[in-house]
């Protein structure tokens, strides 16, 4: 039987963390996975609790939780009603974030008994990807990292390049989501931020450094992140391994709401291909 526990930790940046852990009830030594959504993304997402489920079914604690600055709350913590803490959001206060869950883990006595901190590894969805890369190559607790359509360059995303001068004059610029037709806010702290670490937030830099076993799985109908991300990111880290799903798109056949009881065979065989993965390695 799945047990599902909730958490609320506090963040570095004045806001909380909304976390769960899915692991089987009465097993112990359990890997850990913890999965970082994408952009305009939260833990709840979609099929991202089936997934849980079937990680934990295939013996591991599998953690997800909400970035503090993704625009949930903590009593909405689905879709995006508090849209000043996403403006306010940026790459390093999620790197920040994933710390904190990290951190977390590792002192957390009442999962001290049931987890295996040798094993604790890294999945990043989209822009998630290119966080548990990040991190993954600057903290030495990661044992495994794996991308899912992850990006392989911040710079020229669209929350971060393009009419900068009209950006910094008016301190906003709006992003649409299509699905809720929100006009997601991004406030010019962003690019700042950016500028100011850019260095450490180059992928191309960590990748290249990167010494934690690294699976990249993307799909070859990706619209929305194309495929030859994934091979930028296998050609700068050589050692890494390539997994393409056939006809997968950016959210591997998923939607949100997700009404089935069954996850899409190719979000199944992201499962299989990282289950494989982190337990041969």
């Amino acid at each position: 039987m799945i047990s599902k526990e909730s958490y609320i930790i506090n963040g570095k940046h004045k806001k909380s963390i909304l976390i769960d852990v899915s692991f089987v009830a009465e097993k112990t030594n359990l890997p850990i996975i913890i999965f970082c959504h994408g952009y305009k993304g939260f833990k709840d997402w979609g099929a991202w609790n089936l997934m849980a489920n079937a990680f934990a079914e295939a013996g591991f604690c599998f953690i997800k939780f909400n970035f503090s600055h993704n625009g949930g709350t903590m009593e909405q913590p689905i879709d995006f009603p508090d849209l000043d803490a996403f403006g306010n959001n940026n790459y390093t206060k999620e790197l920040d974030d994933l710390e904190s869950i990290i951190d977390w883990i590792s002192d957390n006595k009442k999962l001290k008994p049931i987890i295996n901190l040798n094993s604790l590894n890294l999945i990043g969805h989209s822009r998630g990807g290119g966080i548990v890369l990040i991190k993954a190559e600057e903290d030495k607790r990661v044992t495994t990292v794996i991308s899912l359509a992850g990006v392989c360059d911040f710079g020229k995303r669209t929350a971060t390049a393009g009419g900068l001068a009209e950006w910094k004059n008016t301190g906003v610029k709006y992003v649409l989501n299509g699905r809720t037709k929100q006009q997601m806010p991004h406030f010019y702290q962003f690019y700042e931020d950016f500028i100011k670490n850019e260095e450490r937030l180059t992928i191309k830099r960590a990748v290249s450094n990167l010494k934690t076993p690294h699976l990249i799985i993307h799909g070859d109908s990706d619209t929305s992140v194309l495929i030859d991300e994934a091979n930028q990111l296998h050609e700068w880290n050589p050692q890494s391994q390539l997994e393409i799903i056939q006809d997968a798109n950016h959210v591997f056949n998923t939607k949100h709401p997700w009404d089935s009881n069954t996850l899409p065979k190719e979000l199944q065989k992201v499962i299989n291909c990282s289950v494989s993965f982190i337990k041969n390695k």
